[in-house]
């Protein structure tokens, strides 16, 4: 089984969001699925089998299958159009959030992705000793979304994990208004096993709604301000949004493993 190890939202290896990524003939059992993504041991290891005129695909991370992952979608793009699909301009992908298109726009490539509904609900005192910092709203989907007003924090936070599991929402995200880009954030989520998310695709699907709306533009430069870093190109239409960024092949690996029986 060949595994690609993409960087997604990356200009250069060693920055972005690390993926992995396995095409295939037809899908192996869940459970070595399973095993692959936690000895790959990145936050997701993506599984595509040809479907039709497109792909299905699935994510795992090392704690369990997720229904939505924006930087392995763009690794697996990456992978197909550079290997695979080396003509088109355009891929569809059938998953568990319906089915998403990306799209091959000079460099960049381009996803539309569904925008998660976000609930306002109260500040908790367990938020802000979580995250270790004073927190202005909180805004629930999926994952939990904490705004702060102090972005320079942002990228230094040393987040209490285990506080951080004892919080609503998949996965919790810090953001605050940039100044050079027009949020700054960053995302965790050990209840899947994954201590930080370096860019997190999904986790914008949160963001980049909420400063839509408090900033009045559609179109947003998003920056996660994890030690790699990531910059995400976002534009919201309607209840979807696209989030577009450049990807890099780090390695192709042969993985030697087989089915149990």
């Amino acid at each position: 089984m060949k595994c690609y190890h993409v960087d997604a939202f990356a200009e250069k290896v060693f920055e972005g969001n690390p993926a992995a990524v396995c095409v295939l003939d037809k899908y192996p059992s869940d459970a070595l699925m399973q095993k692959i993504a936690g000895e790959n041991n990145l936050s997701e290891t993506a599984f595509a089998v040809k479907e039709g005129a497109g792909y299905h695909l699935r994510w795992f991370t090392p704690g369990g299958e997720i229904d939505l992952c924006g930087h392995a979608t763009l690794g697996t793009a990456y992978v197909l159009f550079r290997f695979f699909e080396k003509d088109a301009s355009s891929i569809t992908f059938q998953t568990m959030s319906g089915a998403l298109t990306v799209l091959k726009k000079g460099n960049l490539l381009e996803m539309d992705f569904p925008a998660y509904e976000l609930k306002q609900i109260p500040v908790t005192p367990a938020m802000e000793d979580a995250f270790g910092v004073a927190i202005t709203e909180a805004w629930l989907g999926r994952d939990l979304l904490c705004v702060t007003e102090n972005a320079e924090a942002i990228p230094t936070l040393t987040p209490n994990q285990a506080k951080l599991m004892e919080l609503d929402g998949l996965l919790q995200h810090i953001t605050a208004k940039g100044k050079e880009y027009d949020s700054v954030s960053r995302t965790f989520a050990p209840k899947l096993a994954v201590a930080e998310d370096p860019v997190c695709g999904s986790g914008h699907c949160h963001i980049v709604p909420l400063w839509a709306k408090k900033l009045g533009k559609e179109r947003l430069v998003a920056r996660q301000a994890s030690q790699r870093g990531g910059t995400l190109y976002c534009e919201m239409q309607g209840d979807r949004l696209s989030l577009a960024g450049t990807a890099v092949l780090y390695s192709i690996a042969d993985l030697y493993v087989e089915e149990e029986h």
